[in-house]
């Protein structure tokens, strides 16, 4: 059967590639055409569009490139017609998905939505299309049970969530310090250091970085008795950490360096994180290491969804979001500033007593999220979906 997978950012690139080993496994005939990154590239070839040019996030920032959002749109539709695929699996990146997917039902395509937008949160009112243009939704999050059961969806189907078995896949993998396409020995040579390791997550898209990384480096800047290393991305590229760098610390010292692709790495050693909202939440809460949780966005979109959350939730951070408590501290916004970073920096890597109780909410988590096996259960769902209906 052919699969046509759409990922527009870096979680939804490892989610991808797992599932199209899960999918040839059960499937031995499959075809693949897909928008990714380099992950289900090592798993299905080239990518249609690499994710390094689908990643935009926030209402003013999608408006200020909406010419790009709708040529890509326009071009997948008419991808889509020309392969024509068995199956449209969206992952995540609703946004874009949900519209393609919506056209692909209206053009006789079977459509799978793999991670559910987070109606419970914000935009239910989609709920009534997903109803009518998807034939499988594919959620991972325990909590969205309870919301599937009282809102009717019957195309939706728990699944766990993937990023355990990504995580497990990385623990048990001997090149966690090795990784074949990044400088191993920085990583391996910050853990033989005396110094304390810090992890510096800024986000995987270049707003997210340019909003958080200034405020991580000038924390870098005030404790030269710590490594802080940045967890870079090689598709951003090294110009642009290196210009936001420079302008940011006040004076040069050698506790802050950049490891590129080397996230699970980095957290494995860890002694403490900082990091900007996202799946890295969740990535760092597994790997067991305290974590500050910081975002800032441009105001005028955060005004826009503050209206269209209301008082639904009280979070943003997954590892919260899951356990429903303040397992960490979310510094948001104008919170997002030097001396509130510097308060909560000091309760996760010297009050031992604030540590313990992060990581017994981690513990928390990981029992709420349970054993994971997503792909498979995605890939078993999607090719029972297909066989129904081509024996009908």
């Amino acid at each position: 059967m052919k699969y046509y997978i759409i990922a527009g950012e870096a979680s939804g690139d490892l989610y991808g590639a797992n599932l199209i080993k899960a999918l040839r496994s059960q499937d031995p005939e499959a075809q693949f055409r897909f928008w990714g990154g380099d992950a289900m590239k090592r798993e299905a070839g080239e990518p249609v569009r690499h994710i390094r040019d689908l990643a935009i996030m926030g209402f003013v920032e999608v408006v200020m490139h909406l010419r790009t959002v709708l040529g890509n749109i326009s071009f997948c539709k008419r991808d889509i017609q020309d392969w024509k695929p068995d199956a449209v699996i969206g992952i995540d990146y609703p946004g874009f998905n949900l519209k393609i997917e919506k056209w692909a039902h209206e053009h006789g395509f079977k459509t799978i939505h793999y991670i559910s937008p987070q109606l419970w949160a914000w935009k239910k009112g989609r709920l009534k299309g997903m109803r009518q243009y998807l034939d499988l939704l594919c959620y991972i999050l325990p909590f969205e049970q309870d919301f599937y059961a009282k809102n009717s969806l019957p195309q939706a189907t728990y699944v766990g969530h993937p990023l355990i078995e990504v995580i497990n896949q990385k623990r048990s993998d001997s090149s966690l310090i090795t990784h074949p396409e990044t400088d191993s020995s920085l990583i391996t040579h910050h853990s033989s250091l005396n110094k304390p390791l810090i992890a510096l997550l800024p986000g995987s898209r270049r707003q997210e970085i340019k909003n958080s990384l200034p405020t991580m480096v000038r924390l870098a800047n005030r404790h030269p008795e710590y490594q802080f290393v940045i967890a870079g991305m090689s598709l951003i590229g090294n110009e642009f950490y290196d210009k936001i760098i420079d302008s940011s610390l006040i004076t040069h010292h050698s506790s802050l360096n950049i490891a590129y692709d080397q996230t699970y790495a980095l957290l494995s050693q860890a002694h403490a994180a900082v990091v900007c909202s996202g799946t890295a939440t969740l990535e760092t809460g597994l790997f067991h290491v305290p974590q500050v949780v910081c975002y800032r966005a441009n105001p005028i979109s955060i005004a826009i969804a503050k209206k269209l959350v209301g008082k639904r939730i009280n979070h943003i951070a997954l590892v919260n979001l899951i356990d429903n408590s303040d397992v960490v501290t979310e510094l948001l916004q104008q919170d997002f500033n030097d001396e509130r970073l510097e308060q909560e920096f000091q309760l996760i890597t010297t009050d031992q007593g604030n540590r313990d109780r992060m990581l017994e909410g981690y513990h928390r988590v990981e029992q709420a999220l349970g054993a994971s096996n997503a792909s498979n259960r995605v890939a078993e769902a999607i090719i029972h979906l297909i066989s129904s209906h081509t024996e009908k």
